[in-house]
């Protein structure tokens, strides 16, 4: 229940959900991954990762505030063997998802399930096992094949493909990637625009547009989400959305998230680290001002050249 006011920036955008990344550690090496715009180094010590009592002081205090959804991401948040207790240990919101890279997910889909996860976001680029391992580094697309089936099975639906596009690589695997996800029961296909924190672009080397007017064409019926001017397409009954942050106006003017790296800081924003708020020895009372101060640090959008990642 909403005890304390509503967190709104001074762009008139309000909170309503944290993405947390609980560790920088992970089993594979993707060559697109952005580490949550994080500059620890993705070997980060587990000693270092964000503790179950600050994620669970900072989760209770921001419900407090109107905040209903919660991600959580890395890294890969599997690789922390404490996992399913942090997510027992926040309170019961609208939506609490994971992003994970799915290699992992077979062994423990119904043990989240049960801790309280309601959902899974699992990365999925190729289906073929020479692309997968030129991609992520390690050939474990089998493991991740599995991940998508216990995930569903355990009903951590609707479970999301993402597949980053990739010029040159895996563009041509869309209406497979498609076909896979209707065929795997309640499953929804994203195609991610490739985006780069160092300069603050990319996905250039791709024609979105033309991969738009491609699904447009296919599709029996489109829906545009009111988030980030996003867009659904109904394919012989697949549902393919396109996630397009770059150049994409809305992206920035509807952001509702606040972001908290693996070390404990509250980020405003993906592609920038100026303004970090440092909350990992904060009590849960004093967790609400380091909100508000967070939220009023935030800026109407990234702007390149502006700060480093």
């Amino acid at each position: 229940m909403q005890r304390y006011p509503p967190l709104i920036d001074s762009y008139n955008r309000r909170i309503r959900s944290l993405r947390i990344s609980v560790t920088q550690r992970c089993n594979l090496n993707c060559i697109y991954c952005h580490h949550e715009g994080e500059l620890v180094p993705a070997h980060t010590h587990a000693e270092n990762e964000i503790t179950i009592e600050t994620i669970g002081s900072l989760v209770r205090a921001a419900t407090a505030h109107g905040v209903r959804k919660l991600k959580f991401t890395g890294g890969e948040p599997l690789m922390r063997d404490d996992f399913a207790e942090i997510i027992s240990n926040v309170p019961m919101l609208d939506d609490i998802s994971a992003t994970t890279n799915g290699t992992l997910l077979d062994k423990c889909a119904h043990d989240l399930a049960d801790a309280g996860l309601n959902r899974v976001n699992i990365s999925l680029d190729t289906l073929h096992h020479n692309r997968y391992q030129s991609i992520t580094g390690h050939d474990m697309l089998d493991s991740v094949l599995d991940g998508v089936a216990a995930a569903v099975d355990a009903e951590l639906t609707p479970v999301k493909l993402n597949m980053v596009l990739l010029s040159g690589t895996n563009v041509d695997e869309i209406w497979n990637l498609a076909d896979f996800a209707r065929e795997s029961g309640d499953v929804i296909l994203q195609i991610i625009e490739l985006m780069k924190p160092d300069r603050g672009t990319g996905g250039a080397d791709v024609d979105m547009g033309a991969i738009e007017r491609a699904l447009r064409a296919r599709a029996s019926k489109i829906i545009t989400r009111d988030m980030h001017r996003r867009k659904k397409y109904m394919i012989n009954g697949a549902e393919v959305e396109l996630v397009q942050p770059i150049d994409n106006s809305e992206f920035c003017a509807h952001c509702n998230r606040l972001r908290v790296t693996s070390d404990g800081k509250l980020k405003g924003c993906l592609l920038s680290n100026n303004g970090l708020v440092d909350i990992s020895n904060a009590s849960e009372e004093e967790m609400h001002a380091l909100l508000e101060r967070a939220v009023a640090l935030r800026k109407p959008y990234y702007a390149a050249g502006a700060s480093s990642v």
